[in-house]
């Protein structure tokens, strides 16, 4: 419920009125000293019950000033990341020759007059940045350029989040959240938990909510229904174009009750080949469409993520989150892996006891693969 005046609150009540009433009669129907008792008696016994503000949740998005984090940020402050009634101190880290650009974003901020929004801290230092911070959203990496080898872009993120690693476990607050969207996301959030040995495994996450909303588009723009009305899709193992988008598990609300979506498709070719692969190079048709990088559905998927993640799921329902390994379904134990996640108080577990056929084992394994690869290399780039 969003911070409503006490007072409204009581004269909303109906205990309240009956009360008011009494003590207009011992007040001799003076209204003023009546409505006085009345609270009085109602705050004293707890008979109307009336919500305290919230603290503000400190919320850390680096590389703010790029295109992810600029649609990032409003959309926290908005309320979208965390509920309506939740107010939010942002922090926003850059490198230094963002800073300027940063302070505009900061500027922005302030100009859109955001009821939630308790305070901004606008830096380029990364210890005032994560200082206190409750949620961390790393969306700042080294994106890979024209002719970069595979292990200079690691070399580059894995210096990035060693030293972001470092702040987060010495200055963020008790249980920090931490979500990584920079690519190579799984990766990065494998290193990022070697040297933040505090903050336990299973605050350690990545983005692969922006492929399981992608593949819900897809499903509900084949289908011809509301994206709402689909759910339990899964992506399992990496962001990047290994991902397995898997439809077997996944539902349509219809008047008649929930289908499958295989049965309402009724077409296994393009489910096992077109839809796949659209899920797979989703990124790169938007780059290729709009000449720059998918920012609005990532900062979005982002927001969805968290707020999952903090607020809970639907009953009956799972998301995708890149989570550290702990073995299930065979995957190797140590990597983050994207698997079906419910979240309750706060906390994230794996879907057990999916059915895999063999289409989907080669799938996860082939991906399983290539996060091994890619964790290998980012260990080699340490040593």
């Amino acid at each position: 419920m969003p911070f409503q005046d006490p007072e409204k609150l009581l004269m909303e009540s109906p205990f309240f009125w009956k009360l008011l009433v009494y003590c207009s009669v011992c007040s001799v129907l003076d209204m003023h000293n009546a409505f006085l008792s009345a609270s009085a008696i109602a705050r004293q016994y707890n008979l109307v019950t009336v919500p305290m503000a919230k603290d503000p949740v400190r919320v850390l998005v680096t590389g703010a000033a790029g295109q992810i984090g600029y649609a990032l940020v409003p959309m926290i402050a908005r309320g979208v990341m965390l509920g309506p009634d939740q107010p939010v101190i942002l922090h926003m880290l850059d490198i230094p020759p963002a800073a300027e650009s940063l302070n505009g974003v900061k500027m922005e901020l302030v100009d859109a007059a955001f009821p939630l929004l308790k305070g901004v801290v606008a830096t380029t230092d990364v210890v005032e940045a994560c200082t206190g911070v409750n949620i961390a959203v790393m969306v700042g990496g080294f994106p890979r350029k024209e002719g970069m080898e595979r292990k200079d872009v690691m070399s580059k993120n894995v210096s990035i989040y060693k030293s972001q690693a470092s702040a987060l476990e010495k200055h963020a607050a008790a249980n920090c959240k931490v979500l990584v969207v920079a690519n190579p996301a799984n990766t990065n959030a494998l290193i990022l938990k070697e040297f933040a040995p505090s903050i336990p495994e299973k605050n350690i996450s990545c983005l692969t909510r922006l492929d399981h909303n992608r593949a819900l588009g897809q499903i509900s723009e084949r289908l011809n229904v509301q994206v709402s009305d689909v759910k339990n899709v899964i992506i399992w193992g990496n962001h990047s174009s290994t991902q397995y988008p898997d439809v077997n598990h996944a539902t349509v609300r219809t008047p008649a009750g929930e289908k499958a979506v295989r049965e309402l498709v009724a077409d296994d070719a393009w489910l096992n080949g077109e839809f796949i692969t659209t899920v797979q190079q989703r990124g790169a048709a938007i780059i290729k469409a709009r000449k720059l990088s998918s920012a609005l559905s990532a900062a979005s998927a982002a927001c969805d993520h968290i707020r999952d993640w903090v607020l809970g799921t639907p009953e009956g329902t799972w998301v995708s989150m890149g989570v550290y390994s702990d073995g299930s379904y065979n995957v190797p134990a140590g990597l983050i892996y994207s698997f079906p996640v419910y979240c309750q108080n706060g906390e994230w577990k794996i879907v057990q006891g999916l059915s895999i056929d063999e289409f989907s084992r080669k799938k996860l394994d082939l991906t399983a693969e290539e996060l091994s690869e890619e964790k290998a290399l980012a260990y080699s780039c340490l040593s």
